[in-house]
């Protein structure tokens, strides 16, 4: 795949590369290449004869061009989910190597599943060497689930016949891996040798260090940022370290160079100002200020904001206000699809200038971690603590401390039950008088309330007194009333509010009850600005036409 879309790019403008076509496709490949496709995108083998079935949704328009060439047949069985229905389709194979193929070249994004089940019955069937590897499998029947990425949509209605084969599992996004039709785009922003997307985060102490991010294009391959304190003449520099991103469908910026400076020995409560090179002025848009000694500080916090410009808008409103916050975060599904990386630039522009000035300390949603495909393109742009559990990919789920607050900052599309002792470890070790914790999934909600995190982080939450969960996905606005074990309570100093909100425009539909609720609103975009001063903390949450929404007090 990676040799013809390097070819099409050779012999394709935008237009041909968009107009592509199902015919055009199976054209750009040999006979032996299509055989690879046609047997080599999932394999397992099997210790006697099988009949292997293929679900494939009915709602995906082009049929896999392998399925029936490869003496596949579609039955009259179906089986179904929340989302669609599936077909089944059947052949029998000998007792070897069973070699399946691609879902389509159009990324349909509902890939099919397979069971196995003997050709003879009462013959003990046994699958062993899979590709790829780490293969889940389960059991055919009703309340399975199909999608390891998303293991609530189960399945019904599974015929009587099919009950107890063995289920092979996939992603919903495998469709990426070949996808030709309609995959490309082009990015409003591209790369230049002139650096760009300058952003700033913590990997360290807040006081005493600063990480700076920046791109260019790849015909630049060394990077340096050079500081001092404001007002002295005095300069450092801190060579950064680089690597190539690939975005293989961007049309115009296939390729970028991202390089990372980390600043460290830092002055606490020092405001310094920098250059990327080859800048040579100092900007005033370049600079930041490490954490004083003080326990006095804000920070601003938006919901799901899918880089829109709504999210732009009030981003504007929230600098407005409160151009003294120490840094700002986003809980989740910064992009529509963390794997298109024109979507990023989009968000770093809508950033700016706040970027530069101020760190994003943000966590990933479903649609950064995108489809079960991961959130690499994600790591690869920011630079965050690796202190999370070793369990879960670095910088996905981390903490930070900020003067006298704890920030969990948690990844929720990665198990639940495994990020629980690490959870406990950072609460129970801190001295600090705050504790916030964020990730996309709100577990109060009226819509879909996350049971499972209800049961296994907050009573971790009520031990050790977490004073905000902060979160989104929703697409409305609530503040709960003070919990603990999952009731109302009567001071915020004996529980927990939990939070969600929304960057961009909301979801304006009805919504059932939710008693715990002390504030509602289904309309957006919104910012939170979160003002600590020693023992007492100060809430707001405005509109974009700059209203106050809700605002409440904590004192300790």
């Amino acid at each position: 795949m990676d040799k013809t879309i390097t070819n099409l790019y050779k012999t394709k403008d935008a237009k041909g590369l968009n107009s592509l076509n199902e015919e055009q496709v199976m054209a750009l490949f040999s006979d032996d290449e299509k055989e690879v496709l046609s047997s080599r995108h999932w394999m397992f083998t099997v210790n006697i004869p099988v009949v292997v079935s293929v679900m494939r949704s009915n709602e995906q328009k082009i049929i896999p061009f392998w399925l029936t060439k490869s003496g596949f047949v579609k039955t009259d069985k179906s089986m179904k989910n929340e989302n669609t229905t599936y077909e089944v389709w059947q052949k029998e194979f000998p007792a070897g190597q069973v070699g399946l193929g691609v879902n389509g070249f159009e990324n349909f994004m509902l890939h099919y599943f397979v069971s196995v089940a003997p050709k003879n019955k009462g013959e003990k069937l046994e699958l062993s060497r899979f590709f790829p590897i780490n293969q889940y499998v389960g059991i055919l029947d009703d309340g399975a689930f199909t999608y390891h990425d998303w293991d609530e949509l189960v399945l019904k209605n599974v015929p009587e016949s099919m009950k107890g084969e063995k289920l092979l599992t996939t992603i919903r996004g495998r469709g990426e891996e070949t996808h030709l039709i309609g995959a490309f785009r082009s990015t409003a922003y591209p790369s230049s040798s002139t650096p760009d997307q300058v952003m700033l985060t913590w990997s360290s102490d807040p006081s005493t260090g600063m990480d700076i991010q920046w791109r260019t294009d790849t015909t630049v391959s060394d990077g340096v940022v050079k500081y001092r304190e404001k007002g002295t003449i005095q300069e450092f520099s801190s060579k950064a370290f680089s690597y190539r991103m690939e975005d293989r469908a961007l049309m115009n910026d296939r390729y970028i160079n991202r390089f990372t400076a980390e600043l460290r020995d830092l002055k606490p409560g020092t405001t310094y100002e920098y250059q990327v090179a080859p800048q040579s002025v100092w900007a005033e848009d370049y600079k930041f200020s490490t954490a004083a000694k003080d326990n006095q500080f804000s920070f601003n916090w938006f919901g799901d904001t899918h880089h829109s410009v709504k999210y732009g808008e009030i981003m504007k409103v929230a600098e407005k206000n409160y151009p003294d916050a120490a840094f700002f975060s986003i809980v989740g599904d910064m992009v529509s699809d963390g794997l298109q990386r024109d979507q990023w630039d989009d968000l770093f522009m809508l950033s700016k200038p706040t970027l530069s000035r101020k760190p994003m300390m943000s966590v990933l949603g479903n649609h950064d971690n995108r489809s079960g495909l991961g959130a690499l393109m994600y790591r690869e742009l920011v630079s965050y603590p690796k202190n999370g559990p070793a369990q879960v990919e670095k910088e996905h789920t981390y903490s930070f401390k900020y003067k006298n607050t704890l920030f969990l900052m948690i990844d929720c599309t990665a198990p639940i039950e495994i990020q629980n002792s690490w959870i406990e470890q950072q609460l129970a070790n801190t001295d600090a008088t705050w504790k916030i914790a964020m990730f996309h999934f709100p577990p109060y909600n009226w819509e879909e309330p996350y049971l499972n995190i209800q049961k296994a982080w907050v009573p971790i939450f009520d031990k050790y007194h977490v004073d905000m969960v902060l979160g989104g996905h929703i697409h409305y606005y609530m503040r709960s009333n003070p919990m603990k074990g999952g009731k109302v309570v009567s001071s915020y100093n004996d529980g927990t509010a939990y939070i969600i909100s929304i960057g961009i425009e909301a979801n304006a539909r009805k919504m059932s009850d939710e008693p715990y609720a002390a504030v509602r609103n289904n309309e957006g975009p919104l910012f939170q600005n979160v003002n600590i001063n020693g023992n007492k903390l100060t809430y707001v949450s405005v509109n974009s036409e700059n209203k106050v929404i809700d605002t409440y007090t904590i004192k300790k």
